[in-house]
């Protein structure tokens, strides 16, 4: 007999990245009194890891719970970016309903679209929260109208379109439920979580049946599932059996061996836990996203959807350059490929490949930011390794004709810039699909674009339009080949002899291009030092020193004037490496270089890939 647990309420936060989520969840921690009162609390406590912190992203979604007159309510905080959107999609079936924060200024943007698609699609009720509303520029009545036509869009029931709206400045600490009201504190949000949020349903007097939605793991424990109690109830010593939707072969005896609630943002130990409590359960070594855990008497598993392909995919490779192993502390294919099949555990939109070279792996995403979040941790860890340009994954079709991963990207930038936004979007396969102003001088743009004219893009963007523009894409489904396209105008500036870089050399190396380095750096032949001004590579000596004479001594040098060089972050990197050319990565360095070091092995296989190329065109 199904019955409601009132004392529980299970809600996801989704939003759009940088609508202020994380921000919005400090406020109900601290609200509800999960802090002492003379506690010190970081800002955006939720995003736990480094990066979270520094790039103030979302990564992972993380569980939290807090009480408010008596009830307890668990909260899951998911990331906005679509990269991440295989965490998004699963935390869904743990929830019985959502708050949609979005910005009061930037409205209703693509990841708004995404994360609401999905929320409706598992008929989830939503509260939608408009965040920000104390910036001087917010425009709460229109965004209300595009959320609104946003609902539409997705085909919403006539429930979903009669959500209640509340305004918020989650910085400011107040909610509240029209734009008169005075601004307290966050209790109208608590209320209508109590109000419009069902309480989970289930049979408490039938089986176990758990479905682990989000799989965290710990040095000391190893895997740990997070998923919500169905039916029934589980004990710590509890015996189980694991079954999967997807693999119905799948059966295996365990035993649950701690089990865990949340509150506030640690995990708890429990010895039991009822219908619809978020749980936590370690002890099972081999437990994965999908699982259901039932007790043996009736094992029936949980329809769970399966996650969304990766669209890109990069190699990931033992370093081979002159320079390696000096810098990293994990340089082996071992070490990487361990490291590599670890990061499966947690993230399920991952895919990991071994190729025909045991030294190289195939390593598969949901986008750019997704795999250049995990180089970025590998460095942080200790690891040296080489990893090549971001390629998409084709597919073909009953007929074998070859489609590629489409990106609809929406572009807001300032009108000046329109124009070069325009052209270079177009130049990279894009199709204009419409135009419209959205004030402050602003215009939204709408491309639809292969996914492969978007890799390498972000850097020019920005350059393009002065840091001004904002550009955010979502997944649009497999079309049709757009056809071959290059990648970048101008050639690299390479070094043909190791050794140390030095002011001459590189203040003649400076004329025929942009630097990457300055003097007193190591560099071998075929590494890049520079990007070339004309289209072709061009070949220099960066350790030249100037011939000493008489009338000449070598303090003469320090006249010369070097231009700065261009510093360059990992994603840019990423974006500027071509096809024939790799990134080299260790803990303190970044360097680019060809795949090809030998000069004349690599003009043997340039003319002999142009020989190809004419043969097929």
């Amino acid at each position: 007999m199904k019955t409601k647990r009132e004392d529980v309420r299970n809600i996801a936060i989704i939003a759009h990245v940088d609508h202020g989520k994380t921000t919005l969840v400090d406020q109900l921690l601290r609200q509800s009194g999960v802090f002492r009162a003379n506690q010190e609390v970081v800002d955006r406590v939720m995003d736990s890891n480094d990066i979270e912190r520094e790039r103030g992203i979302t990564i992972l979604s993380k569980n939290t719970a807090v009480f408010y007159k008596g009830v307890k309510i668990n909260i899951i905080d998911t990331p906005g970016h679509a990269d991440f959107g295989g965490e998004v999609e699963r935390v869904l079936k743990m929830v019985n309903g959502v708050i949609l924060v979005v910005d009061a200024y930037e409205g209703a943007m693509p990841q708004t679209k995404f994360v609401l698609r999905k929320a409706l699609e598992l008929n989830l009720p939503v509260i939608v929260c408009l965040n920000k509303i104390d910036r001087p520029e917010a425009r709460p009545d229109d965004v209300i109208d595009e959320i609104l036509e946003l609902f539409m869009d997705l085909d919403a029931s006539d429930e979903q379109l009669d959500c209640p709206f509340l305004f918020a400045s989650a910085r400011s600490g107040f909610a509240k439920k029209s734009l008169e009201d005075p601004e307290t504190d966050m209790s109208p949000l608590f209320e209508t979580i109590l109000e419009y949020i069902p309480a989970p349903e289930g049979d408490p007097e039938a089986e176990t049946q758990v479905l682990i939605s989000t799989i965290d793991y710990n040095e000391y424990v190893g895997r740990i599932g997070v998923g919500k109690i169905d039916n029934g109830s589980l004990k710590v010593n509890q015996d189980c059996v694991i079954v999967n939707h997807h693999e119905p072969d799948k059966f295996r005896k365990v035993k649950i061996g701690k089990l865990y609630e949340f509150e506030g943002l640690n995990k708890v130990e429990v010895a039991e836990a009822g219908i619809g409590a978020i749980v936590a359960i370690s002890g099972i070594s081999d437990i994965h996203i999908g699982d259901t855990i039932c007790s043996p008497e009736k094992p029936e598993a949980i329809p769970f959807q399966k996650i969304s392909e990766p669209t890109i995919s990069m190699d990931f490779m033992v370093n081979d350059s002159p320079l390696a192993g000096l810098e990293g502390r994990y340089i082996t294919s071992r070490h990487i490929r361990e490291r590599l099949f670890r990061e499966l555990n947690t993230d399920v939109s991952l895919r990991v490949e071994e190729t025909d070279s045991p030294d190289c792996f195939k390593v598969s995403g949901r986008g750019e930011l997704h795999l250049s979040v995990l180089i970025e941790n590998m460095r942080r860890e200790g690891f040296e390794f080489a990893v090549s340009k971001a390629e998409v994954l084709y597919h073909y079709d009953e007929r074998n004709t070859k489609l590629e991963p489409m990106e609809i990207a929406y572009v807001d930038v300032p009108e000046e810039f329109t124009g070069a936004v325009i052209q270079k979007l177009t130049s990279r396969k894009g199709e204009l699909q419409g135009m419209s102003p959205i004030g402050g001088g602003y215009t939204r743009l709408e491309f639809s674009i292969p996914s492969r004219g978007l890799i390498g893009y972000r850097g020019e963007f920005l350059t393009d339009t002065k840091g001004n523009g904002i550009l955010n894409t979502s997944f649009d489904g497999y079309g049709p080949f757009k056809g071959e396209l290059s990648y970048r105008k101008q050639g690299s500036l390479i070094a043909f002899e190791a050794g140390e870089s030095i002011t001459y050399g590189l203040f003649n190396a400076q004329e025929r291009g942009t630097l990457f380095i300055g003097p007193g750096v190591k560099v071998y032949s075929g590494m890049i030092v520079g990007q070339s001004a004309k289209p072709e590579d061009i070949e220099l000596n960066v350790c030249k020193t100037k011939k000493l004479t008489n009338t000449r001594s070598s303090s003469s040098d320090e006249a010369l004037r070097l231009t700065p060089p261009r510093e360059m972050s990992l994603e840019q990197c990423l974006d500027f490496i071509d096809t024939d050319e790799l990134l080299e990565v260790t803990p303190t360095s970044l360097r680019i270089r060809k795949k090809i070091l030998d000069p004349t092995l690599r003009k043997r296989a340039m003319i002999s890939r142009k020989e190809a190329e004419k043969n097929r065109g």
